[in-house]
């Protein structure tokens, strides 16, 4: 067998860079005169501009977490808040501006969307830039937008779930978002509507010593299905960049919803998102998630089974090489009868990296013949990195199926040895090794996506192995 090249996957596709051209800049900071001004720009209403102001009052009251990695680098006076890229949205891929339209030409946008996704919705900095629907969607009665459209053409329904599943006082970072965001998707799909292809956004930070707050809102409606697929990607700078996005999940009752991320933030980012879902009776909510890149990445998404029946599965993977603090897991609470959860969460580290799994199961009285199973692997490939797990286990009634499982440990030098005694080398074998404690999570991804997934592993690999 030829040996991997993996030197040849230096040049990362995700590290390109634009000349840092913008239509408007927001001024470095935070202030009521900064969060005014953007709703200003925005041509908000004055409902939505009295919860940013809200927002921005709880979040000069409440203070940085006391646990998990060191924010102390993260400063608001040097971050912009808003950056208005050089065009409106367009709905005509041919209308986008070249220099944004071979961004995302590079990134695979306009490839994937013709051949697999039902609807494309693609934010260059602070605001969409473009977005597609199939007409038969909209046929269906589906709403597929970004947020900003929807403040302004569905405000009931904003005004309905806005905040609703995430409020604005849960920490620091949640009340900076609803505070200064911008840009982002909202979904509705109707009551027994199921979609067979994807949706997809794909939020692209370009400017420098900036932040991206975009706001993700879906709801599937009684009896309605949908795949959601997010991906994520910025160049490496210097300084500082912050993503503090949100995501809002409403999953009615025996209702779907699959959400699959795939995040490739570069080596300076603090990624400090937020995403929740409820379920309603006999809905189910799962999450697929891939977390490489940023410098910091404090990231734990939540079920709430609030209804009877209701069930959520959460199939996860992150990847920390030198420089990296990955603090990443899952939440789930139990409240309705018969709920079931299932957690499956692997991390890689290298080069000193640290990745750390985090999580909380949350068991309540009225959760009676609920069912838990949790399982998260830590596999280091040398001497240097760390792997954490810290659950935190919340049961509070008898009546309940639950169990925790978790390994940590180096790449096994006895696998290794077995592989090469096959005819692989070094490298090779220990490429493919990492590759299948990863495949549990790229087998989850449609296949376009788990290609993906498997072409970052590779790119963080590089240095690691060889």
């Amino acid at each position: 067998m030829a040996k991997t090249k993996l030197e040849e996957l230096s040049t990362n596709i995700y590290n390109f860079k634009n000349p840092d051209k913008y239509e408007y800049k927001m001024a470095k900071g935070l202030s009521r005169d900064i969060v005014e001004e953007i709703s200003k720009k925005k041509n908000e209403p004055k409902w939505m501009l009295d919860i940013r102001l809200k927002a921005l009052d709880e979040y000069e009251k409440l203070s940085l977490p006391t646990w998990g990695p060191d924010l102390s680098e993260l400063n608001m006076d040097e971050i912009s808040t808003y950056v208005r890229p050089k065009t409106d949205m367009k709905e005509n891929w041919e209308d986008v501006p070249d220099e944004i339209k071979n961004t995302f030409e590079k990134l695979g946008i306009p490839q994937a969307e013709r051949k697999y996704l039902a609807g494309v919705g693609a934010q260059y900095d602070s605001e969409v830039v473009y977005h597609s629907i199939k007409g038969e969607l909209l046929k269906k009665g589906v709403i597929y937008t970004d947020f900003d459209s929807a403040v302004r053409d569905y405000p009931e329904l904003v005004k309905e779930y806005f905040t609703k599943c995430v409020p604005l006082n849960e920490h620091k970072f949640i009340a900076l978002h609803y505070a200064v965001w911008s840009g982002g998707s909202f979904v509705y799909i109707p009551k027994g509507v199921k979609l067979e292809m994807p949706l997809q956004s794909y939020f692209r930070l370009n400017s420098p010593e900036s932040g991206q707050f975009e706001h993700t809102l879906i709801i599937v409606d009684e009896g309605a299905s949908l795949h959601f697929i997010e991906g994520c990607s910025a160049p490496k700078y210097n300084k500082v960049n912050l993503h503090a996005g949100c995501v809002e999940l409403f999953v009615k009752d025996n209702g779907y919803l699959r959400y699959s991320t795939i995040e490739n933030w570069s080596k300076n980012m603090l990624n400090l998102n937020t995403k929740k879902a409820i379920c309603e009776q006999g809905a189910q909510v799962d999450w697929v998630s891939g977390s490489f890149g940023s410098k910091i990445s404090m990231l734990y998404p939540m079920s709430i089974l609030k209804g009877d029946n209701s069930k959520t599965e959460y199939t996860g993977i992150s990847f920390a090489g030198q420089g990296q603090n990955l603090d990443t897991g899952f939440k789930v609470v139990h409240v309705g009868k018969n709920t079931s959860s299932l957690v499956s969460s692997r991390s890689i580290s290298k080069n000193g990296g640290v990745a750390t799994y985090r999580s909380l199961v949350k068991i309540l009285p009225s959760a009676t013949n609920s069912k838990c199973s949790v399982n998260c692997d830590g596999l280091m490939l040398d001497s240097i990195s760390k792997s954490d797990t810290l659950p935190v286990n919340d049961i509070q009634t008898d009546d309940v199926e639950f169990s925790h499982e978790a390994k940590v440990g180096k790449i096994s030098e006895k696998a290794i040895f077995y592989l090469m005694s096959r005819g692989l080398s070094e490298d090779d074998a220990k490429a493919m090794i990492v590759r299948g404690f990863a495949n549990p999570v790229s087998k989850e991804l449609p296949l376009e996506y788990a290609v993906e997934m498997n072409r970052l592993i590779n790119l963080e690999l590089e240095g690691a192995i060889g």
